[in-house]
């Protein structure tokens, strides 16, 4: 019977990992526990021709570990790091509709045309042909909207492109997702920079003054008189609340005898679920008083919901928010539609949105010369330019005023 030959190996430190030298085939192997992708420490080997080479290869390995670059990330493709961002970067830190937001749209715009590339090889000019090209792109050949019309399709599917191109605001979104999936390899010093920043897009347009004059906001009070979510309406008036905010409001929440309500939380449907979730930004959590009218309306309401317990009985479902189905359960964001649309066109509001009644209590307010910080305060903007910029304007009669009395000031 004869020995098999022994491994070469060589002596080294606690912690240095091990090298020896296999027998089969006189290839140098090294061996180290070093950080993986999923935060935990797993061995990692590496081979080589020479114990030096293979020392290298090890010491390298054990650099990047010490300073929490994972081990496989060094040859990662953009697809494999996308997905490692979102998993470990986004995921703990982001919100769930924020974090399935970015995975939509690394999975359907950018992985299928940059995932191949490897991630240190990207430069700016991948990402400007990438941008142009999704600037170019029909999203109804991209996702098959027309083939969905089966004997109805009337274009893509026929060879007749309809160049249904994607908004200004969704490239922005794109270019967003990217920009930050690279920011992000910069700071595990993945790459040196980020060649997203060195392309720029045009920036989209925002809409303003989509929210009701006092006289359409009028009509909608009188128009809501009857409803079940009559007290809904008047708080996303009055107080400029959230679709999601509204439908996560708790009776906890709400304190009727000091007339105040608490924003806490917001409903949300995420990944085919319904979740109670922290507020949108830090701003969003706050406290907010409540008027006359919103008091009134949050009783009526309460009343109306203790008829609906005692009618539904044992099919009720206590689950303590204040506006609820008609057997008590959470109100999907969605379905609040079937309410809205009917209302707003018994007040002869074709096409204003839910979301536009928040517009409204900005543009009312500051109408009324009341402080913008008070303003960011009453609904929660994350900071004063959004107040001012984005939902607020401007009338032609108040820029009138302001000119005449220059005019006054300088005769």
């Amino acid at each position: 019977m004869t020995n098999a030959p022994r491994k070469k190996r060589t002596r080294r430190s606690n912690g240095q990992g091990s090298v020896y030298q296999r027998s089969e085939d006189n290839l140098w192997v090294g061996a180290a526990y070093v950080l993986m992708p999923d935060g935990t420490r797993r061995r990692k080997v590496v081979t080589g021709k020479t114990e030096a080479v293979v020392t290298t290869k090890l010491r390298n390995l054990q650099a990047r570990s010490d300073q929490g670059i994972p081990a496989e990330a060094t040859n990662w493709t953009l697809e494999a790091f996308m997905h490692h961002w979102l998993e470990y970067v986004v995921k703990p830190s982001r919100k769930p509709k924020t974090h399935q937001g970015y995975e939509v749209v690394a999975r359907v715009h950018i992985i299928p045309v940059l995932g191949r590339k490897k991630l240190h090889k990207l430069n700016g000019a991948d990402v400007r042909m990438f941008m142009q090209r999704v600037s170019n792109t029909c999203l109804c050949c991209l996702h098959g909207y027309d083939e969905r019309r089966g004997k109805k399709a009337r274009c893509c599917s026929l060879g007749r492109c309809c160049h249904r191109t994607p908004s200004d605001r969704l490239v922005e979104q794109i270019h967003s997702v990217l920009r930050n999936a690279l920011q992000a390899a910069v700071r595990e010093e993945l790459v040196q920079r980020n060649v997203a920043k060195l392309v720029q897009v045009r920036g989209a347009t925002y809409e303003v003054n989509r929210g009701l004059n006092a006289d359409q906001a009028r009509k909608l009070r009188v128009a809501a008189e009857g409803d079940r979510l009559k007290a809904l309406y008047t708080l996303a008036l009055y107080l400029g609340l959230r679709r999601g905010e509204l439908l996560g409001l708790r009776w906890d929440d709400v304190d009727l005898d000091n007339e105040y309500l608490e924003i806490r939380q917001a409903l949300q449907r995420v990944d085919g679920e319904l979740r109670a979730v922290t507020p949108k930004t830090r701003r969003s959590r706050r406290t907010v008083p409540l008027i006359a009218r919103c008091v009134d309306d949050l009783r009526e309401h309460r009343e109306r919901q203790n008829r609906e317990r005692k009618s539904a009985g044992a099919t009720w479902k206590d689950t303590g928010y204040v506006f609820t189905t008609e057997i008590g359960t959470p109100i999907e964001p969605d379905n609040l539609r079937r309410s809205w649309y009917p209302l707003r066109t018994a007040a002869g509001l074709d096409g204003v949105r839910l979301h536009d009644l928040r517009h409204s209590c900005v543009t009312l307010l500051l109408g009324l010369q009341v402080p913008p910080h008070i303003v960011q305060a009453i609904v929660g903007h994350a900071n004063l330019d959004v107040t001012m910029t984005i939902y607020a304007h401007t009338s032609l009669d108040d820029k009138r005023e302001a000119l005449r009395r220059l005019g006054e000031h300088l005769d």
